[in-house]
This record gives structure tokens, sequence and C-alpha cells, in this order.
């Protein structure tokens, strides 16, 4: 279901391995948040999609873990912004804005957010895993949330 809608999308989409299970369950247990089920879906099925120019729409297993990990650890990052906790950064534009989504309890779970490099603003992009994959591609250019 993922890759169609995908490749229905994004005329030149890349896909990682799909991943399995335990690679997904490794997201939550290294960052202490549930994964989606509908992110879970996709990684399975796609292991993470990039776009035509390389970015990454939804980003594979190891990057989620590695730049999650990278944002939560930074000492520079924690005088800059806002705590990262409560973000799982999914996917970025390629020019330092990363999308996510929030994971506290009384927050709505499949909603994906921006979050702005530049003004540490985060705000919500997307009903959805499909609805945040469907304004991306329907945009015009990198900043088609804005």
């Amino acid at each position: 279901m993922w890759k169609e809608l995908i490749e229905e999308l994004y005329d030149d989409a890349g896909f990682s391995a799909p991943a399995s299970g335990t690679e997904i369950d490794e997201i939550e247990r290294r960052l202490g948040q549930p994964v989606p089920d509908a992110l879970r879906e996709l990684l399975r099925e796609t292991g993470g999609v990039l776009d035509e120019y390389g970015c990454g729409v939804v980003w594979p297993v190891r990057e989620i873990i590695e730049r999650n990990a990278e944002f939560r650890a930074s000492e520079d990052f924690a005088g800059l912004y806002m705590s990262f906790d409560q973000l799982m950064f999914i996917g970025d534009n390629g020019g330092g804005d990363q999308f996510a989504y929030v994971r506290v309890p009384a927050g709505r779970p499949d909603d994906v957010w921006v979050w702005d490099h530049e003004t540490d603003e985060r705000k919500r992009v997307a009903l959805s895993l499909e609805d945040y994959l469907r304004r991306r591609a329907a945009g015009e250019g990198d900043d088609w949330y804005k």
C-alpha cells in the first residue's frame, strides 16, 4: 500500500531495503517512544523514502535513530532550542527543517509537524503520515509547508 502510494505521488522516489520489526523496535528502545503504526508499516514496506533530490521524505530506521539521538544530545542545540525530547524526527526538507511526530501523551499521535531550524517554531503540517506524503508531493519547492 505505502510503496504504491509513494510511487503514485513521487516520480523518482528512492526506497531503502524494508526494515524488520526488530529494527523498528530499536527506534522505540533507543528513543523511548512508540513508533506510530503508519510509520511502522511504511518502514516495513519501503525501509525509508528519498525524493528525486535525495532528501529524506521518510528516513530509514538507522537515520531516525541517529538524527534524533544527535539532536537530543547536542549541547549546542540545548543552548539554542527548546527540548527535542518530545519529538520523533522522521524526515527533512534538505534545507535544515525537520519533520516529526510529537510524542506526548496528550498529543494527537498521528499528526506530522515541522521544526523550523531558524526560528525553533514547531507547527502541524499534516493530520497523518499519508496526509504528509500527499501534501509534500503536491507542494511547491522545499518550503511547501510554510
